[in-house]
């Protein structure tokens, strides 16, 4: 339970109920279910911004904790010009997915992309949230099998 509370916590204050996150669990260990995230990221068209270690500071907080990382992700050309034509978006992109070990299996955490519609009535934007959930979902299930 103070796993998941601590994941929910580091994605950002939008997701506040569960109904706004997606999440799996990868039946493989943590360095296969990282393997297996990224790889379904980059056949869905998007690519892989950055990796952040997320355990050395919890570690260092008193956390005893498994390996734990935020998966920063996005359309390159989404990533440039979105934020030109809407600056508000910033805090949003790239995308972020967290995953951790949990035993000898991992569990994949995120948004959903759709909610951020709530937030932003851009009908534009609108068109970016729901493909974005799409793939999002799509990335979760092939990462999952």
């Amino acid at each position: 339970m103070k796993r998941l509370l601590l994941v929910v916590l580091l994605l950002s204050a939008v997701a506040a109920n569960a109904d706004e996150l997606l999440m799996a669990r990868i039946e493989r260990p943590f360095p296969e279910a990282m393997n297996a995230l990224q790889q379904s990221i980059q056949d869905h068209g998007y690519k892989v911004a950055r990796v952040q270690r997320v355990d050395i500071g919890l570690t260092s907080s008193g956390y005893k904790t498994a390996e734990y990382r935020v998966v920063f992700f996005g359309k390159p050309e989404e990533l440039l010009a979105l934020p030109d034509r809407h600056p508000e978006l910033l805090a949003y992109l790239p995308l972020k997915i967290t995953i951790f070990a949990e035993g000898e299996t991992s569990l994949v955490v995120t948004n959903n992309p759709a909610v951020f519609a709530t937030f932003f009535k851009d009908p534009e934007l609108s068109n970016y949230f729901r493909r974005w959930e799409k793939d999002v979902r799509a990335i979760l299930d092939q990462a999952v099998r």
